[in-house]
């Protein structure tokens, strides 16, 4: 009878009747009306209760099953390790520290990164218009981990770089400036091997200034063409850089060794007062600067101190050599100064040549961020079955990272999931990291998942 009547009231095509099926078909659920039923809406109230419940549970084993503070006990203190009298104790606790302070900033990333990732797992379309309404944190900073990190990691990252970057280009132009000075009052090839390392320390900075700049660029078109990044642009411009250091050198080699020819020029060289204060000036100023950075313990402000450090030995060289000559009338004594200077260049700058060749070739990560990964990968443990593999190289100066893990063969594709793409933010959120790829795999005995024929 209410059949009947719904169909007699829709042939009329009278408001009444058509907003009478319309208030049926809502109560059973099963009408074309834009809004939602409420059917729907209490299905979708309750995949979202479970699925925030499975989240839930997911950060719980990941993020409480570990003692966070439990490492500090193996730690020894500045006071303790300056008590320990044998040099390869102390090395070995300082070093213990060093890793220490490496699981505790994957423990403090694991606990910064996995919970945002896991609330951007599950986007929801509350009004079934086909757009993601809810898409989590990741779809807020458009997929830049960095933000989760906490504010004082992620300062400390910035101002470390920052710090060096400037201090490296002031120095190295006033470098440039006091060697152009000595070099004019003077006709040392020592002292102008040192001023053609300057410019070239100068050039070197420029470089790398202007690939971080042109890496750091968010265009739309250079990410359609380049859609990994352009991260290997620095370690490109370094390589061209190192080949143009050596052949340089080399010119400055070839001009020392004809000069100690017997039909060479056997004059001494020259070293007036103005020359000899600007090369103490500036190995006054890298050597403050050594100091200085020598009690910053980052890396890039100790790649700094290392390398203002050699240029102190360097510059000291550049100046004896032709100062001790002149006093003791000793001609040779410049132009074999400027070939040891040379050599030593030309054997630093191709061993960084060759570096950056193997890193561009595909070197495999050095053990302190082989450790590093592996205690990532033990973080996951709660979630996972196990490991098949994981390999850790070099595409440039950043590491790509390949991990396999074993999981359930019934386990849930959206849990395995939410699993492996949580790892793969928690490993690229590592500062050594460039790239991660996190397979799944429900067996261990199965192939690799690459062809041989390609490595």
């Amino acid at each position: 009878m209410v059949a009947s009547r719904r169909r007699e009231l829709i042939s009329q095509g009278s408001n009444d009747g058509y907003n009478t099926f319309n208030h049926v078909d809502l109560e059973n659920g099963n009408g074309h009306h834009t809004s939602s039923t409420p059917r729907t809406r209490f299905k979708d109230a309750v995949e979202a209760t479970m699925d925030k419940k499975r989240a839930q549970e997911m950060k719980r084993k990941l993020l409480n099953s570990v003692d966070h503070k439990g490492l500090e006990k193996f730690r020894k203190s500045d006071e303790k390790l300056k008590a320990i009298q044998k040099k390869k104790v102390r090395r070995f606790y300082e070093e213990q520290n060093r890793r220490l302070d490496d699981w505790l900033e994957v423990d403090m990333i694991v606990m910064s990164v996995a919970d945002d990732v896991l609330d951007s797992m599950a986007p929801r379309d509350l009004d079934h218009d086909g757009v993601a309404e809810e898409r989590g944190p990741l779809h807020d900073t458009e997929e830049n981990i960095e933000s989760f990190l906490p504010d004082d990691e992620r300062e400390r990252r910035r101002k470390a770089d920052r710090n060096a970057k400037w201090i490296n280009v002031i120095v190295n132009i006033l470098l440039l400036a006091a060697k152009g000075v000595a070099a004019i009052w003077s006709s040392s090839l020592s002292l102008i091997a040192s001023l053609v390392d300057s410019a070239l320390d100068l050039l070197c900075t420029i470089i790398i200034w202007t690939t971080n700049k042109l890496v750091g660029w968010r265009l739309t078109r250079l990410k359609k063409k380049f859609p990994v990044g352009r991260r290997r642009l620095e370690p490109l411009g370094i390589l061209v850089f190192s080949i143009i250091m050596v052949v340089s050198f080399l010119q400055i080699l070839q001009e020392s060794v004809q000069k100690l020819l017997p039909s060479g020029d056997h004059s001494t060289a020259t070293l007036p007062p103005a020359a000899i204060f600007s090369m103490v000036a500036t190995i006054v100023v890298k050597g403050t600067i050594w100091i200085g950075c020598a009690r910053v313990k980052t890396t890039q402000v100790q790649a700094l101190a290392q390398d203002c450090k050699t240029d102190v030995y360097f510059n000291t060289l550049s100046l004896l050599f032709p100062l001790i000559g002149n006093k003791l009338n000793v001609w040779w004594l410049d132009p074999v100064g400027a070939t040891i200077l040379s050599l030593f260049i030309i054997y630093d700058w191709a061993g960084t040549c060759i570096e950056n060749v193997t890193r561009l070739t595909g070197e495999a990560a050095d053990d302190r961020t082989a450790r590093k990964l592996m205690f990532m990968a033990w973080r996951f443990s709660p979630l996972v079955g196990g490991y098949k593999m994981m390999k850790a190289y070099h595409a440039g100066d950043g590491v790509w990272v390949e991990v396999d893990i074993l999981m359930d063969e019934k386990t849930p594709l959206r849990e395995a999931h939410d699993i492996a793409e949580t790892l793969q933010y928690c490993l690229e959120s590592l500062k050594e990291v460039d790239r991660a790829f996190v397979t799944m795999d429900y067996t261990s005995q199965g192939p690799t998942g690459h062809a041989t024929d390609n490595e």
